[in-house]
């Protein structure tokens, strides 16, 4: 228990740095403590070691206990949008490459056009209105609509 008094700021940065570690890798930045206790940790002990704070364990307490406050209130709006932040992201599936003639009139609402394909009657809708007959490519999925669009020959 001495080595831990004797080297606090080198303890504290070194617990710090594993916080850190841990919160990132094993919890994926899921929730913020163990981020803000390892940033606290970091800070005091590197306070502590440049002598700007008493290298004492009721120093290293109080500082830690603000710190952790500080950078709870301060970063946690920012965190908590940066974590819900959503990207829209369009893929190309298989079904991007699939093309066939249209056996009806098709738009953005209809649900009486639909085509089979891997053993599942699909329902064909197109942003664009689209007569029967046409030749048309799969361009978006969602579930149990293929959303289509003309082939120009």
């Amino acid at each position: 228990m001495d080595w831990i008094v004797s080297y606090l700021p080198q303890v504290l940065m070194t617990v710090g740095v594993i916080a850190l570690i841990v919160e990132v890798v094993v919890l994926g930045f899921a929730t913020f403590i163990f981020f803000f206790i390892g940033l606290s940790l970091v800070i005091s002990g590197f306070c502590m070691y440049m002598g700007w704070i008493d290298a004492t364990l009721h120093y290293a307490l109080w500082t830690n206990i603000i710190l952790t406050i500080v950078f709870a209130l301060v970063l946690w709006r920012p965190f908590k949008q940066l974590q819900n932040r959503q990207t829209k992201q369009d893929y190309q599936s298989d079904f991007a490459q699939q093309t066939f003639v249209l056996k009806g009139d098709v738009n953005s609402t209809s649900d009486d056009v639909t085509h089979a394909y891997s053993g599942i009657h699909w329902k064909v809708r197109s942003m664009q209105p689209l007569s029967a007959g046409q030749t048309v490519k799969v361009v978006k999925m969602e579930v149990g609509v293929m959303w289509v669009e003309a082939i120009n020959d």
